[in-house]
């Protein structure tokens, strides 16, 4: 039987993950500003990313399309190269899930009410219209 090693970990230039992700490279050197990512570099001094690399940044981006902040999400995800133990990165999202909802809950409600004041104001504005012309 032959003994084949493992491949290599698949690794991302800069340019390739921001294609595959559908970002811009500025976005992405954005995230390593706020220290949301870590990429290795080169000794050329090129990023490289790693799947774990990857697999944050599309934490990410699905952190921002659900609407939080980029504190929230790096705490959620945990910092950098902090590696949160998989329960304790699961009880914070949970948190800031249940916080989300809240939110959204209240601003459904407000929605509500500024819907029926507008209503309400709409119905007055064309019972006075239909005084005025008769």
């Amino acid at each position: 039987m032959r003994n084949e090693s493992a491949s290599p970990p698949k690794l991302w230039t800069i340019a390739e993950l921001a294609q595959d992700l559908a970002i811009s490279t500025r976005t992405i050197r954005f995230y390593e500003e706020k220290g949301l990512i870590t990429p290795e570099r080169t000794a050329g001094n090129r990023r490289i990313y790693s799947k774990r690399d990857r697999a944050r940044l599309k934490l990410i981006l699905r952190g921002k399309r659900f609407g939080y902040s980029l504190e929230e999400i790096g705490e959620m995800i945990g910092m950098g190269s902090a590696d949160l133990a998989e329960e304790e990165q699961i009880v914070r999202t949970l948190a800031y899930a249940d916080k989300k909802l809240k939110d959204i809950s209240q601003r459904i409600e407000e929605l509500k009410m500024l819907a029926e004041d507008i209503e309400t104001m709409r119905a007055k504005l064309l019972a006075k219209l239909s005084q005025l012309h008769p």
